[in-house]
């Protein structure tokens, strides 16, 4: 599916194609790392860098039970994780919604229209292996996780 002016491909159109939870693309530019894909469905996001993970608010009726939705099934080994790929970052990376129009996240809008919006996100340079799930923490709440691994360590198997 393309979705831009031209017959090729840009960072967006292949966002779009990450089927699953959560994907890693090239981004068009060759120096730039690869893009971690938040897919499935829009949600409001954040990341929690002492679990190196993104929580995905899908349905929760206070921050504090999708909180502790999240870290029940980050403690769970019982957990039945999705793998996503692996994330090559030179560092600090950005969470962005990917329907923020523009080429260059860092680039104000015309006519002072600011900044897209981002949070920066801490994440130590290096290879990561990405998993993910959406589950049910209750009957009222529904989280969605993704989150960052050390390569190697995954590499030994699935322990955490």
């Amino acid at each position: 599916m393309v979705i831009g002016d031209t017959d090729t491909p840009d960072d967006y159109d292949r966002a779009c194609e990450v089927d699953g939870l959560a994907g890693v693309i090239a981004m068009s530019e060759g120096s730039v790392p690869g893009a971690l894909v938040l897919a499935d469905q829009p949600a409001p996001s954040c990341y929690l860098p002492e679990r190196r993970t993104f929580l995905r608010w899908s349905a929760a009726h206070a921050e504090s039970d999708l909180l502790a939705a999240a870290e029940a099934v980050l403690a769970d080994p019982a957990t039945e994780w999705e793998e996503c790929g692996t994330w090559t970052t030179d560092g600090q990376a950005v969470l962005m919604d990917s329907a923020e129009a523009g080429a260059d996240p860092g680039a104000e809008y015309p006519h002072g229209g600011g900044l897209p919006e981002q949070t920066p996100v801490p994440v130590p340079p290096g290879r990561w292996t990405v998993r993910a799930v959406h589950t049910r923490g209750d009957e009222h709440t529904w989280v969605g996780l993704v989150q960052l691994l050390p390569a190697d360590a995954w590499s030994n198997g699935p322990g955490r």
